[in-house]
């Protein structure tokens, strides 16, 4: 019998400054400009992304941790949601039966109550130094010309639907 081989999600640690809150942390990229805010949940899957803890194991933490049964599925959504971020090492390939969900289809299978249990991983743009001082607006802060844009940028509609941003 053949055994199928979780991967072991690894999370970044180069150019990232972390600072830990009392329910979320806060993930500055130095990298991408970028800003990310982990509820609780998030970021204790992160904190276990260690190259050594499987995806069946960090379910098992977690329920522990929330004191509140935790599938596997949910920690498969919050490394979905780390790897937008640009928060783990590698694309992490899912296993053949582990299927990608929407926040909104896991809450219906998890029920309102877990709610509070989904991971939630909100990311910003930051600007640069240079941006910040000149007062200019960097690529992807919302605008409503191009003269409020960063110099070489130019104030349009993003490929997908949204206001209008620095691009």
């Amino acid at each position: 019998m053949s055994r199928t081989v979780q991967p072991l999600p690894k999370a970044r640690t180069e150019q990232l400054v972390i600072k830990e809150l009392s329910d979320e942390t806060l993930v500055y990229d130095e990298t991408n400009h970028e800003a990310h805010c982990l509820n609780r949940t998030a970021a204790f899957v992160w904190r276990h992304c260690d190259g050594r803890t499987s995806v069946a194991k960090m379910a098992r933490l977690l329920t522990k941790e929330m004191n509140t049964p935790v599938s596997e599925q949910l920690v498969w959504f919050a490394l979905s949601q780390l790897e937008k971020a640009q928060l783990l090492e590698k694309h992490l390939p899912r296993p053949i039966n582990v299927v990608q969900i929407s926040r909104r289809e896991l809450m219906r299978r998890l029920g309102i109550a877990a709610a509070v249990a989904l991971p939630l991983v909100t990311s910003i743009v930051a600007p640069t130094t240079a941006e910040a001082a000149s007062g200019c607006l960097g690529a992807g802060q919302l605008c409503t010309s191009t003269a409020q844009c960063c110099p070489g940028l130019t104030c349009g509609f993003p490929p997908t639907e949204g206001p209008r941003v620095c691009q």
